[in-house]
């Protein structure tokens, strides 16, 4: 099993807007083969001095995949390649980390 996360820059002002598209591709990827977990978050203030402050162009993605074949294959899957292009212009960047139990 690997975790993802993905952490997702938007245009200042545009994030509800990528989130609406985003959870409509949710169930998509949840049928996928191989996906275990996937949902979007944003940042909660809390005060703690370590978090920094809330980041309002920004959600992260928490993911979880059977192994490494199944997120290569959901980066690929048609659903994906059609957000993308609703998004284009609206996203600025994303970063992953791909991580392992310990």
């Amino acid at each position: 099993m690997i975790y993802v996360v993905a952490t997702i820059q938007v245009a200042p002002g545009r994030r509800a807007e990528v989130l609406t598209e985003f959870k409509a591709l949710v169930p998509l990827v949840l049928a996928e083969k191989g996906c275990l977990e996937y949902g979007p978050t944003v940042d909660v203030a809390t005060g703690i001095a370590a978090q920094g402050l809330p980041r309002d162009d920004t959600f992260t993605v928490v993911e979880r995949w059977e192994d490494v074949d199944a997120l290569q294959a959901h980066l690929m899957a048609p659903h994906m390649l059609t957000y993308r292009a609703k998004v284009k212009g609206l996203v600025l960047g994303t970063t992953l980390q791909v991580l392992e139990p310990a």
